[in-house]
């Protein structure tokens, strides 16, 4: 009789034993998909998308303007990315793109799962926190002439000025250096206007 009581407390015990264990483990996976719920939905547009570039692929790029580029994205900074247009083309052309541009970004499934590592640029780095403003106004300086993607249509010129919230352009034909005798006309140039900068 003891021997079946004992026998009984040990598989009561047993089984709590048991029970606690599934509990505490369904716990943790509970626990895990909420933390990979809060992580994925810290997770923006630049963050994934430096994480698909970081492999050093092309990544295609579908713009608000309904175009499409593939590029080699090399630095991201904080409201924009630049890099070298994959467009086989033997003159390498660099572009800047605003995110306020980007419609999406093309991937496969392979590079979809890439892109939610989210490998996040540590905000210490300089470039990471470099605005719009400060990349055209680098351009301005250098006086290097740009093609410059509108969402209303392209413009050939040389920047002459960046502002708070837009550029002016001096309008010429790509061939010819900015001069006074050859720019045709100037456009005052909202950044939110801007699609792309040709280099």
């Amino acid at each position: 009789m003891t021997d079946r009581r004992a026998t009984r407390w040990t598989n009561l015990f047993d089984d709590l034993a048991a029970q606690l264990e599934h509990d505490l483990i369904a716990d943790d996976v509970a626990l895990q998909s909420e933390e990979e719920r809060l992580r994925l939905g810290r997770l923006s547009v630049r963050d994934r998308l430096a994480a698909v570039a970081a492999s050093g692929a092309p990544v295609t790029i579908a713009l608000i303007d309904s175009r499409s580029v593939a590029v080699r994205v090399a630095t991201m900074g904080r409201d924009w990315f630049a890099g070298d247009l994959a467009n086989g083309a033997s003159r390498r052309s660099q572009v800047v793109i605003p995110f306020s541009a980007l419609a999406a970004i093309e991937l496969d499934a392979a590079a979809v799962d890439g892109s939610l590592d989210g490998r996040e640029e540590s905000a210490e780095q300089l470039t990471a926190r470099l605005g719009l403003s400060f990349v055209l106004r680098d351009l301005c300086r250098r006086r290097v002439a740009v093609l410059v993607v509108l969402r209303g249509g392209d413009a050939h010129g040389t920047i002459d000025r960046v502002g708070r919230d837009h550029f002016d352009l001096a309008m010429h034909d790509s061939d010819a250096p900015r001069r006074r005798d050859v720019v045709s006309g100037f456009r005052v140039v909202p950044f939110a206007e801007l699609v792309m900068l040709r280099v």
